[in-house]
């Protein structure tokens, strides 16, 4: 059958959680989910191989759709950098309605309706924002010993106590290895046999290695692995920087409030990105969170079948 003769589905790349081409973490955002079967989507998510690939459902009421995400290795019910970039693609491209200002959306996801919010200015959406459906959810963490072998690094790079790793889920369950000095996450070296030893059947099974810069302590610095997803490392990640939101707040030792926290990733892969996470809490109770970033559309095609 010719290309011609087939049914053409239409996608767009976006790169996310970034101003700039080839930064942050690319994504395909397929508008037309419709047509597709599942099997489809996970054919297609493993055929362009980015950490995942997002295709809107029907029907679409008011102000909102159904989001699906796929990673090349299975159906994820949520993530954040597909949320977002989904968000602008949709906005950028005319597919939802905009006004001046903010433009509230619901996307309907595995976890459950995830409100978003995007910020338009002359006509062109400059920030979305997305809350997390599920609060923060903490699981057994593995120890310290045990999470420094898996990346590669000696127990006493990793802080321990109070400040020490932690399991914490807004969807998606991750471990948190907070360290000690910056320039160990560019040491950091993935130990497969450890991983799939310890990580891969634990309650979370993808691992958030972070450090507190030295200078501005409201930036983490942050490398994100999920191998059991189909892809080693990920440059930008919102739902751990939506976990991280949850570890950090619920060590905050104010009982109430809105906090906020700036995370760098993707640099040692050359593909910076920028993500801003907010929590608020009430009664000692985390009560929100939130994550933030920008996009570029940098291309579009039809796929067809």
């Amino acid at each position: 059958m010719k290309p011609s003769e087939k049914r053409q589905h239409k996608y767009f790349i976006a790169d996310v959680f970034t101003r700039e081409t080839f930064s942050g973490n690319p994504l395909a955002v397929f508008p037309g989910g419709d047509g597709l079967s599942d099997a489809d989507m996970q054919r297609i998510a493993r055929e362009f191989n980015l950490s995942e690939t997002a295709f809107v459902c029907g029907p679409r009421e008011g102000n909102s759709c159904r989001v699906r995400i796929f990673a090349p290795a299975k159906e994820l019910p949520f993530a954040g950098h597909p949320t977002l970039g989904t968000a602008h693609v949709l906005a950028s491209q005319g597919l939802i309605p905009l006004t001046e200002g903010i433009n509230e959306f619901t996307f309907f996801e595995g976890v459950g309706p995830v409100p978003i919010r995007i910020e338009v200015r002359d006509g062109k959406p400059v920030f979305c924002q997305f809350s997390t459906a599920i609060l923060p959810q903490f699981g057994p963490p593995l120890s310290s010993e045990i999470l420094a072998g898996i990346v590669g690094l000696l127990p006493e790079d990793v802080l321990d106590g109070p400040t020490g790793p932690d399991a914490v889920s807004c969807g998606v369950p991750f471990h948190f290895v907070p360290l000690e000095r910056l320039p160990s996450l560019s040491n950091i070296q993935l130990d497969m046999s450890s991983y799939n030893m310890w990580a891969a059947n634990s309650w979370a099974g993808s691992i958030c290695v972070f450090v507190r810069d030295p200078v501005e302590r409201a930036r983490l610095h942050v490398r994100v692995f999920s191998p059991s997803f189909g892809f080693y490392e990920d440059p930008a990640t919102g739902a751990a920087a939506a976990a991280l939101a949850g570890y950090l707040a619920v060590r905050e030792p104010a009982r109430d409030g809105s906090f906020r926290w700036e995370v760098w990733q993707g640099y040692d892969m050359g593909r910076p990105s920028q993500l801003y996470i907010e929590a608020d809490k009430a009664n000692g109770q985390i009560t929100a969170i939130r994550v933030g970033g920008t996009a570029v559309v940098i291309g579009e095609g039809a796929l067809y079948l």
